[in-house]
């Protein structure tokens, strides 16, 4: 795979990002996947480049080089506690950075079309906890430009600076439910070390606004994955509604017993690392449902206009 570095001019000033690129293989009109780091975290990370504590991983980064993605990896800029993030829909997150987000996000799929030749129909957005929490208002407000996003560990806002979703879009969601950073019945959200984070609605009602919205039953078809480790405390379930993977679908993957911390069925997170964020789930991997979600879905053709 190739990495590279790159920077795009805004506003707020010069916008770092990370691509990474198949080798070998064919560039014109590859699918994009934008991953958004969590709050405190960076696009190094995301791709495996820098770790956390001890642990890193670059299942994205593997992922992109085996299936022909041009996956980018942009960094949130400072926020007042010092750490990197976004500009995202809670009203109520003292600590976030206040520049236009939502603008360097279409800035990045402009210069994905431009500089890569990627595919206009096939841009997705997946975030990790303040990430998530971003790639929901890219799913409202530039949801006609995206074929899909996901998010993990990152339920809706309570208290929403943002207007109303209103272009149905697919949705992918993850989140334990013994999640402590951030509660998955809803609530202040943070730690010790996380404070000025705002507050979330519960993770169930933030599926089923999207759900709603999206126009699909209430009757999801559901999947309990076979439980590979037997020193594994956690258990997962898929929820999918609607039937086609071509069309708008919503799933959700609950993981019982998991914390604020992604699925891998090889990785492992370390003793002091889980204390702080909860269990890690190995009957699947994050990265993995993800992409098998996203991979299938395009851009939502516009409604045709009517000439009278």
């Amino acid at each position: 795979m190739t990495i590279t570095d790159h920077t795009l001019a805004r506003p707020e000033g010069p916008r770092h990002y990370i691509a990474v690129e198949a080798e070998g293989v064919p560039k014109a009109k590859r699918p994009v996947l934008i991953v958004l780091h969590g709050h405190g975290g960076s696009a190094a990370i995301m791709v495996g480049q820098a770790s956390v504590g001890s642990y890193k991983t670059d299942a994205w980064s593997t992922l992109a080089a085996r299936d022909n993605v041009l996956l980018l990896a942009p960094d949130g800029m400072t926020g007042s506690d010092g750490k990197k993030g976004w500009n995202d829909c809670r009203a109520d997150a003292s600590t976030n950075t206040t520049v236009d987000d939502v603008g360097f996000l279409a800035s990045l799929i402009d210069d994905a079309i431009a500089r890569f030749d990627a595919d206009p129909e096939r841009i997705y957005v997946f975030g990790v906890s303040h990430g998530g929490a971003m790639a929901y208002r890219a799913g409202i407000e530039l949801g006609s430009r995206l074929a899909a996003i996901g998010v993990q560990s990152a339920p809706v806002a309570a208290q929403n600076a943002c207007r109303a979703p209103s272009v149905p879009l697919s949705v992918f969601i993850e989140h334990g439910t013994a999640d402590e950073i951030v509660p998955y019945a809803g609530g202040k959200t943070g730690s010790w070390f996380l404070r000025g984070r705002g507050a979330t609605l519960g993770v169930e009602q933030s599926v089923a606004s999207w759900r709603k919205l999206d126009g699909l039953s209430d009757t999801p078809v559901t999947y309990r994955f076979p439980h590979l480790h037997p020193d594994d405390p956690t258990s997962a379930t898929r929820s999918v509604w609607g039937k086609d993977p071509r069309g708008i679908q919503v799933e959700f993957l609950r993981i019982d017993g998991g914390g604020h911390i992604e699925a891998s069925k090889n990785a492992t997170f370390p003793w002091l690392a889980r204390k702080l964020v909860g269990a890690m789930n190995h009957d699947l991997d994050t990265s993995e449902e993800a992409w098998s979600f996203f991979k299938a879905k395009r851009r939502a053709a516009p409604p045709v206009q009517d000439a009278h």
